[in-house]
């Protein structure tokens, strides 16, 4: 696996990739790989003739207070597991080469930006999308590919390829969980033993909204009032949102019919987890 440092580099790979005929798939990280990093590279592998990472824990969408100085590093470990995979090419530029000196161009998606985490950590979707927007501009994939655990970002996503007229597919990959259900982030490092378990509440409680769901509720206040009532009644966690809304809007619906995302966002000590379902 080659690992490339700056812009002008890897254009000139991708864009070699890109002559040869190859069908250049993507998967952008910030790194602290585990498996749900690496079931986007095997999607990727199988849908694209050769796959391209990167590594990058961007300043720009951590808010003052949060976690960027703690965020979990393990370049070494994830370079072996990507070359493992059978991944191409890496980049993994420092934060002077994706945004030098004098760069003052940021891309805010309006509206969906500021609903969910966007509400939460006002300037996150914002940080998001510039960085994201600049590796697309970089890599010139054929298909880019993220998580369904971050839902909100894959809505905001796809709002800003639909506005900037990107030419690459955005694919949506299902969440990947441990056995006993909680879905996986690098975040859940973080956690003490007593905490992992308190952060169960969150697949638990969207189970049992599920069940509900098939059981025929549909009104989201219900449902909503069933969440709140088992996430406020944890120890250890508290809640920053539980919603029902349109995937691709984020914006609230009244019923939870097909299609509709319930995600919720709470944090579990000092660290913040999200989770979501859609309503098959």
């Amino acid at each position: 696996m080659q690992v490339v440092k700056s812009v002008a580099e890897m254009q000139d790979i991708c864009r070699k990739l890109r002559r040869g005929g190859e069908a250049l798939g993507f998967v952008p990280t910030m790194g602290a790989l585990h498996e749900g990093h690496l079931s986007l590279i095997r999607r990727a592998r199988a849908e694209c003739q050769v796959v391209a990472a990167s590594i990058f824990v961007n300043p720009l969408q951590f808010a003052p207070g949060e976690d960027f100085a703690q965020y979990p590093r393990t370049f070494e470990e994830d370079c072996r597991q990507l070359d493992t995979e059978g991944v191409a090419v890496l980049f993994a530029p420092e934060a002077e080469e994706m945004y030098p000196s004098g760069a003052v161009t940021l891309v805010t998606v309006s509206g969906i930006g500021d609903r969910l985490d966007g509400a939460s950590r006002p300037g996150h979707f914002t940080g998001v999308a510039t960085v994201v927007a600049k590796l697309f501009h970089v890599v010139a994939p054929a298909r880019a590919y993220f998580g369904q655990k971050d839902a909100a970002q894959l809505a905001v996503l796809r709002q800003m390829v639909q506005d900037l007229n990107f030419d690459l597919e955005l694919v949506g990959c299902e969440i990947v969980r441990d056995r006993d259900g909680l879905a996986l982030s690098s975040r859940n490092k973080y956690l003490s033993g007593k905490e992992r378990d308190q952060a169960l509440v969150l697949s638990r409680t969207l189970n049992q909204m599920k069940q509900s769901i098939s059981s025929r509720e549909r009104q989201s206040a219900a449902l909503l009032q069933l969440g709140k009532d088992a996430l406020n009644g944890t120890e250890g966690v508290r809640l920053d949102y539980l919603a029902i809304v349109d995937s691709r809007t984020l914006l609230p619906v009244p019923s939870a019919e097909k299609g509709v995302l319930v995600a919720v966002a709470a944090y579990v000590g000092r660290t913040r987890l999200i989770d979501n379902f859609l309503i098959a």
